[in-house]
C-alpha cells in the first residue's frame, strides 16, 4: 500500500472525480447509438462505462477503499443532474436545444434516476468485493470478480429502475432480455479489453507512484 501527502491525495481526488463525471457523461450520450455484436444488440456506451469499474478498482488498489467511496459520494449528485441534462438535450442522439432542459421529461428523469441508483449501488459493491479479494496472489482475481459482480448489479438496477412498467412499451416488455445481452457484452469486453488494461495500468502506476510517493510527512492510504 502506498503512502501519499495530503496534497497528492487531494490532487488525485479531484482528477478521479472529474474522470468519473466525464465517463458518465460520455456513456449517457453514447448509449443512444446502437451497435451489433453478431446476434447481440448493444450500444457504444458499453465500451465507455466499464472505465468506471477500471478506475474504481485501481483507486482501491493504490489509494484504499475509503478514498474510492469518497469519490462515489462526491460524484453521485453531479452524475444524477448530468444524466438528466443529457437525456433532455439529446434524444436518440439528436440535439433538442437548451430549452429542453426546462421541460420535464418523465422518461429522461427515470433514466437519470436509474443511472444514479445503478452507479452508487454497483460502485459500492465493486469496492467491497475488490477490497475483500485484493490480497489474492492472483492479480486478476480482485478486478475480475469485482467488475463482474458490479456490472451484473449495475445492469439489473439500471434496466429495472428505468424500464420496469415503463411508458415505453417496447422496453417495458423486453428490458430483461436486453439487460442480459448488455451484461454479456460487458463481460466479454471486460475480459478481452479491460482486465488486460487493468494489469498494464497497474504496473505503470506502481512504477510511477513509487517514484512520486514522498518519504517524509506521508499520509497512509488506508
Amino acid at each position: 500500500m502506498y503512502q501519499f501527502s495530503v496534497a497528492q491525495r487531494q490532487k488525485a481526488l479531484r482528477w478521479l472525480c472529474f474522470w468519473h463525471v466525464l465517463v458518465i457523461a460520455a456513456s449517457n450520450y453514447l448509449v443512444q447509438f446502437p451497435i451489433k455484436f453478431g446476434p447481440i444488440d448493444n450500444t457504444w456506451g458499453a465500451f465507455t462505462y466499464p472505465f468506471i469499474f477500471l478506475t474504481t478498482d485501481l483507486t482501491v488498489r493504490i489509494f484504499g477503499s475509503a478514498m474510492a467511496r469518497k469519490i462515489i459520494f462526491m460524484v453521485m449528485l453531479p452524475a444524477l443532474a448530468l444524466s438528466y441534462v443529457i437525456s433532455a438535450l439529446f434524444v436518440n442522439g439528436q440535439w433538442h436545444g437548451f430549452a429542453a432542459i426546462g421541460e420535464f421529461h418523465s422518461i429522461g428523469a427515470r433514466i437519470a434516476l436509474a443511472s444514479f441508483t445503478a452507479y452508487v449501488v454497483a460502485q459500492l459493491l465493486d469496492i467491497g468485493v475488490f477490497n475483500r479479494l485484493r490480497q489474492s496472489k492472483r492479480w486478476w482475481a480482485a478486478p475480475a470478480a469485482a467488475s463482474s459482480i458490479g456490472s451484473a448489479i449495475d445492469t439489473l438496477v439500471f434496466f429495472a429502475v428505468a424500464f420496469y412498467a415503463s411508458s415505453d412499451e417496447f422496453m417495458a416488455a423486453n428490458w430483461p432480455s436486453i439487460a442480459v445481452a448488455d451484461f454479456a457484452c460487458k463481460i466479454l469486453i471486460g475480459a478481452c479489453l479491460f482486465l488486460p488494461l487493468y494489469g498494464v495500468l497497474l504496473q505503470y502506476l506502481m512504477c510511477k507512484l513509487t517514484l512520486l510517493a514522498p518519504t517524509h510527512g506521508r499520509v497512509n492510504s488506508h
